[in-house]
């Protein structure tokens, strides 16, 4: 029975592998991620700021991976739109992935459509995803000799809206994580944790919409907020379960999403940074927060990573660091304040 359960979690990691190995931590210990998100590209000249952003930030943190979380393009042609964006984005020679929105398969191609481009798109570290059902997959960095899984980068498709709507409306606005998903991560984490001797690797989760626990956390009033809160998370009515699934691995660190576009916070609850991308387009839907990116280093062999916000003129904000910044002090050893 080991033996069939080893040979399994090889076939998992096999497919979850997929993706082309050549990200790795840099000779510093650092590895940098740049999340874009809510791009709602059209064409417009609104819309084509969103082409200026995207090259002030990369040129700025020079990250190591780009990271597309969702609404990508907001307008047809779908296809030419998102080439638009992605070319922009691959002319900085910087590996790029990409999930979906709950907007991106309304502009014409289904989202399997506009997967199958971006992987034609130089500089796609995407895995092929032929005959799979949902559009899933795991970003496998290695350690800095390039031997050895070293962490793990969930990205995962949250959908768009229920079956029915908007005729039907019984079951909310937005779409769930479904229990597939669910168990395709709890596959995925523990083949990566029995392939690496029983011990989980340090992990990321992307996607687009928030989930119910994002809501949780920031009205609970207890863990630091660090950032701008300016709306609810509008995110699914159901809970299928996929934060106690990641809670419960023990891998992912922090889930980061988009979708909501006056939120750019992060929070924490049970031990996993909760957090926002920055709005990164132009001013094609609504935004009251200057466009920009979020940015976070992971560290080699740490459960350990800092984050921040780079604005498109540069500027920096929001800056913190997992878990330091979400441990209150103990006031009971702070120094006396003397007063005059």
């Amino acid at each position: 029975m080991k033996k069939l359960f080893a040979l399994a979690a090889c076939i998992v990691l096999a497919a979850a592998s997929a993706v082309a190995q050549d990200l790795k931590f840099n000779a510093d210990g650092k590895f940098k991620i740049l999340q874009l998100t809510d791009v709602h590209y059209n064409n417009s000249d609104a819309s084509k700021a969103a082409l200026q952003v995207i090259d002030n930030v990369i040129s700025q943190e020079k990250p190591d991976l780009v990271v597309l979380t969702g609404d990508i393009i907001w307008g047809p042609p779908g296809k030419e739109n998102l080439l638009t964006v992605l070319n922009r984005i691959s002319k900085h020679n910087v590996p790029f992935v990409y999930e979906f929105g709950n907007h991106d398969w309304e502009q014409g191609p289904t989202n399997r459509d506009l997967y199958n481009l971006a992987r034609g798109v130089k500089n796609n570290v995407l895995p092929d995803l032929t005959g799979t059902k949902e559009l899933d997959y795991v970003v496998t960095i290695k350690d800095r000799t390039g031997k050895k899984d070293a962490a793990l980068i969930y990205c995962l498709d949250s959908h768009a809206y229920p079956k029915g709507f908007p005729a039907d409306k019984s079951k909310g606005t937005y779409a769930w994580l479904t229990f597939d998903q669910v168990n395709w991560y709890r596959q995925q984490s523990q083949a990566y944790k029995d392939a690496n001797g029983g011990a989980t690797l340090p992990a990321l989760a992307f996607f687009h919409i928030g989930l119910p626990e994002f809501n949780q956390a920031a009205d609970n009033g207890y863990s630091p907020l660090i950032g701008t809160r300016r709306e609810h998370v509008f995110g699914p009515e159901f809970n299928s379960g996929m934060f106690t699934a990641m809670m419960e691995g023990g891998d992912v660190m922090g889930i980061f999403v988009g979708h909501d576009h006056n939120n750019d916070y992060t929070t924490l609850w049970h031990n996993i940074v909760l957090g926002f991308g920055r709005y990164s387009g132009g001013n094609t839907v609504y935004n009251h927060l200057k466009a920009g990116a979020r940015v976070i280093v992971l560290e080699e062999g740490q459960r350990r990573f800092s984050s921040h916000i780079r604005e498109w003129d540069g500027n920096v904000c929001n800056s913190s660091v997992y878990p330091d910044s979400y441990v209150d002090d103990d006031w009971t050893k702070r120094p006396l304040q003397k007063y005059e």
